[in-house]
């Protein structure tokens, strides 16, 4: 079976004193987080700040001490794949939201609505992953 390895960013914003997170509605219907193929040399970090860019338009600090990731397979071209995704947590710098062909909408919205708009069960569970990260975060635990 072929291996795949990509990259994404569970992106914030603050809003008050509660993050918004930025989903991605994909064309096949789903909705889900930034994220992409490595390219050669790049590191994961520097692949999920590259894919950040190319599919929204914009740029974010990685938050550290977060990283989770994400195992499924796939079928493409007849052939199985089996696809790990890195996760960090970014928070965005202001800026215009430019959207890739990849993506058909988004929205920025509390940590709730996210929860109930993602589309996988693993993308709701890295959701509530980054947001207990950012509580610790936010508390100094």
């Amino acid at each position: 079976m072929k291996e795949q390895i990509s990259a994404g960013i569970i992106t914030f914003r603050m809003k008050g004193d509660s993050p918004e997170y930025l989903l991605l509605h994909y064309p096949h219907g789903h909705w889900d987080f930034p994220k992409g193929k490595l390219e050669s040399e790049e590191s994961l970090q520097q692949a999920a700040l590259r894919e950040l860019q190319e599919e929204t338009g914009l740029s974010a600090q990685l938050i550290e001490g977060f990283e989770s990731s994400v195992d499924y397979i796939f079928k493409h071209d007849e052939q199985l794949i089996k696809k790990t995704v890195v996760f960090f947590v970014g928070l965005a710098f202001e800026g215009q939201i430019t959207l890739s062909h990849e993506h058909i909408g988004f929205e920025w919205l509390s940590y709730r609505d996210a929860l109930e708009r993602l589309t996988f069960d693993n993308a709701k569970q890295l959701l509530k992953e980054a947001q207990i990260f950012l509580e610790h975060k936010k508390t100094g635990q």
